[in-house]
């Protein structure tokens, strides 16, 4: 049974390498799939095609640069047809002299997909240029993302990176923070308003005996007792200036809700369009930083807890 995309043979790929003690993530740094052991120096990197190519040949002697553990992976086809694709034992012997593993898929209608390694990779493959830094970056991509929301081989769709996930916790913690400034604010303000009738009903009763004698008294008593209130309900509310200055959430705010360090950075480039900076220093979140913590609600639901600040 020939498969339509070459992303169906991520999934078994996966449960292969998992039962041998890896941890596997798809898409990691252009990387099709990643695993890591921890009694193991280097990183295994799986490229998958449909079918054996020359483009698929020289995606992995270019990852040969980043680990010697490099296998390269592709349908098996039953049936006889495809001259190119059955020719296993000659295409065994080119990944050999290249140092790269080969690793066949048979599906099958009724039954789980076979996973057959025909190479194991070279330990000693021959000499490449290795790149620490490329090696680094691609460990640090793999161990900084919270889990596997990508599936491997996948083209022309939106990846979930370590970047995107912070800053959907950096989108989370603003969404939170504003909604209980939200609510304290409520409350200041009602509570003002609480304290300035008090204060307004105690100046009436105070003047209230000196006004009584006369009509024009009572009159000139409701105006003071009218004026007072004004006057309490002015000085309970917030100016305007101030409720300007005190709009949106503080990058050091954010940095210690979400655990994202470099969160001021993350805000002020705003490479998704999330965040608005509303003053100095402050921000709140955009609608699209709305729709985003709905789109990716089942990644922002499965951060760890020890980020996750408002999971507490």
């Amino acid at each position: 049974m020939a498969v339509r995309h070459e992303t169906e043979l991520y999934a078994p790929l996966k449960v292969f390498f998992e039962k041998q003690g890896y941890s596997i993530k798809g898409e990691v740094r252009t990387c099709d799939l990643v695993g890591i052991r921890e009694d193991l120096e280097h990183p295994l990197i799986v490229e998958m095609k449909k079918s054996f190519n020359l483009a698929l040949l020289l995606q992995g002697v270019e990852r040969l640069k980043l680990s010697p553990t490099v296998y390269l992976a592709v349908e098996r086809v039953r049936d006889k047809k495809g001259a190119v694709n059955q020719r296993w034992g000659e295409l065994s012997g080119l990944c050999r002299r290249l140092g790269l593993g080969l690793i066949t898929v048979v599906f099958y209608k009724t039954k789980a997909p076979l996973v057959e390694v025909l190479v194991e990779p070279d330990e000693t493959p021959p000499a490449q240029r290795s790149n620490k830094r490329r090696r680094e970056r691609l460990l640090y991509e793999f161990r900084e993302r919270s889990g596997d929301y990508n599936t491997g081989g996948s083209t022309r769709v939106k990846l979930v990176t370590a970047y995107r996930e912070k800053a959907l916790r950096v989108a989370l913690s603003l969404q939170a923070a504003e909604a209980e400034a939200a609510v304290a604010a409520e409350k200041a303000a009602a509570k003002a308003s609480l304290a300035a009738g008090k204060r307004a009903a105690a100046s009436t009763a105070a003047q209230a005996p000196a006004l009584s004698s006369a009509p024009e008294g009572r009159a000139a008593g409701d105006t003071a007792a009218r004026e007072a209130a004004a006057a309490g309900t002015r000085s309970g509310a917030p100016s305007a200036a101030s409720s300007a200055r005190s709009a949106g959430i503080t990058p050091a705010e954010l940095r210690k809700r979400s655990g994202v360090p470099n969160a001021a950075a993350m805000l002020q480039h705003n490479y998704y369009g999330w965040f608005h900076r509303v003053s100095r220093g402050r921000y709140t979140l955009t609608p699209a930083g709305q729709a985003a913590l709905v789109e990716y609600a089942a990644i922002t639901g499965g951060v760890p807890r020890e980020h996750n600040h408002l999971s507490n």
